[in-house]
């Protein structure tokens, strides 16, 4: 790999940490008065894993938005959830 090839891929991933950390739950981003709705649900549902693994280093940091819209907000994040985790399933080669 050549030192160019090096240097995207380390900017590709510096800005994709970026654009990921800018939308995490607990971030701040919602209150009561604007709260986290559907479309932010499925978001958060997409980026669970590593609202996971980056809550273990800042406490501010959650899995799930608590200022939500309700039952909006959980169907899109569990929807999303289950879209991402269980097609997973789906890449698995089936052994008979």
């Amino acid at each position: 790999m050549t030192h160019p090839q090096k240097i995207k891929i380390i900017t590709g991933a510096l800005l994709t940490a970026c654009f990921l950390t800018a939308c995490l739950p607990g971030g701040g981003n919602y209150s009561p008065a604007e709260p986290a709705g559907f479309f932010t649900g499925i978001w958060h549902g997409w980026i669970a894993p590593i609202s996971l693994i980056l809550a273990l280093f800042n406490k501010d940091i959650t899995i799930y938005e608590t200022f939500n819209t309700g039952w909006w907000y959980d169907f899109g994040f569990y929807i999303s959830i289950i879209a991402g985790f269980g097609g997973l399933r789906l890449l698995r080669k089936k052994t008979d």
